[in-house]
């Protein structure tokens, strides 16, 4: 089978690489002619562990190509994705220009039927439509099927992901349409993996009803950790206690700093959004939302409080990205915590194992980028751990203690135990814990 798929941001090329292990013939579209060059030499724009080898791989074995030419994706495909961004419009609700603009590009080269599958998170009534546009731009009378097929992909781990899903959703009004998605996903098939079977709309809303799910539960252990500050309680204890009911589960009731992403900010506003303007409202989803700006606010509040004044002070923050093995940092707690840091005239030294580009086009001159974690610590009040990243779960302590200036030392992902930090002298401060361990 041949399939197209235009965009080859995260989503779209996480899709593509991972249909032509499958064995399937893929042509992935992008207009950013740069970026097409780039990716017919291997060579991928953003990080993702295992992503790089898996394009490169199936470059060479010729069942994965790119172009910049929508025509290339449609003509010999029986299925096309579409898999391009749909950011947030300043009222929260998704953007739908460019998943529009390119369902009219596809109307315009179909000569024959085909699958037009929407993989990006997009609002119910999507489908309907990209229907009623592709329909009024045809060149010719020609059958086609909608198909809404979204994705569960988690940075970082997105191959795994794709690869043994623990589900996946299918939403079509026609037969034909779902035998054929059944056919693309046939691998799926010998390791018994769900497939969900439903009209679109019901499609549609899953995706964002699952990651409004998940964020609410981020939320709720956030809002907890505050709790436990106040009255003397552990919130990994609470967090272990509540996750052992398997009604509740384990996952996701890891307190921090909040929650940023390309999907959870985004898609919770745009859930929002959906429900408004058909006359509803989502108490606790706009709750979560709510409950996630005050947990940044709060990092920088347990800085503050503790450090007293921090103008003039320098403080090494260690993790950008909103989460590890990834260098994405759209919406990245980090973000706010370091301009807040900036407008109390702190002086920030930053360092993350792969966003630091990402973290120039973002703060550009105002910080200063250290080339490691103890580059970062030297000399500094304080060190901060925003983003939980491996090598920050086993630094040397005691060479972070001997390089820091003062010994305060914030980790707002709780990774290293109150006792230990008390006795290598550090005036410690977790998330939900104890407030702060004086040496």
């Amino acid at each position: 089978m041949h399939i197209g798929i235009i965009g080859t941001g995260y989503v779209g090329l996480v899709t593509g690489a991972c249909f032509a292990e499958f064995g399937v013939f893929v042509t992935c579209v992008d207009k950013d002619e740069k970026k097409v060059k780039a990716l017919r030499k291997g060579i991928v724009p953003f990080y993702e562990p295992g992503l790089d080898e898996l394009v490169k791989k199936n470059l060479k074995n010729g069942r994965l190509s790119f172009s910049t030419k929508v025509r290339d994706a449609v003509e010999s495909s029986l299925v096309v994705f579409i898999a391009v961004g749909t950011p947030p419009r300043g009222d929260g609700s998704a953007d739908m220009s460019y998943v529009e603009k390119v369902a009219g590009e596809i109307a315009g080269e179909i000569k024959g039927y085909k699958v037009i599958v929407t993989k990006s998170t997009v609002p119910v009534g999507t489908g309907a439509r990209l229907r009623k546009i592709i329909s009024k731009k045809l060149t010719e009378r020609v059958d086609f099927d909608i198909v809404s097929n979204p994705e569960f992909l988690r940075e970082g781990s997105a191959i795994e992901d794709f690869m043994r899903p623990n589900r996946v959703i299918v939403g079509a009004s026609s037969q034909q349409a779902v035998a054929i998605l059944k056919d693309l996903y046939r691998p799926l098939y010998l390791i018994e993996t769900p497939f969900v079977i439903t009209n679109i709309e019901t499609a549609e809303l899953i995706k964002y009803a699952s990651n409004s799910f998940l964020a609410v539960k981020i939320s709720f252990i956030n809002e907890l950790s505050r709790l436990c500050e106040t009255v003397g309680a552990n919130v990994q204890t609470v967090a272990k206690g509540m996750g052992l009911d398997q009604r509740i589960g384990a996952k996701f009731l890891h307190t921090g700093p909040g929650f940023g992403g390309s999907c959870f900010p985004k898609d919770t506003r745009a859930l929002l959004a959906l429900a408004e303007g058909n006359g509803l409202q989502l108490g606790i989803v706009r709750s979560a939302v709510e409950a996630n700006e005050k947990q940044k606010a709060h990092m920088v509040e347990k800085i503050r409080q503790t450090m007293g004044a921090i103008s003039g002070k320098t403080i090494g923050v260690l993790g950008l990205s909103f989460k590890p093995n990834t260098n994405d940092m759209r919406e990245a707690p980090s973000i706010f915590i370091i301009e807040s840091l900036l407008r109390e005239k702190a002086s920030v030294r930053v360092f993350d194992p792969v966003a630091m580009d990402d973290a120039r086009a973002v703060f550009q001159k105002r910080v200063k980028y250290s080339p490691g974690p103890y580059e970062c610590a030297k000399g500094a009040d304080a060190v901060v751990i925003v983003t939980e990243w491996n090598e920050f779960r086993n630094l040397d302590l005691l060479k972070v203690r001997k390089a820091l200036k003062a010994p305060f030392f914030f980790d707002l992902r709780n990774i290293y135990e109150p006792e230990k930090m008390k006795k290598l002298g550090f005036e410690y401060v977790s998330v939900g814990r104890q407030w702060t361990v004086n040496p």
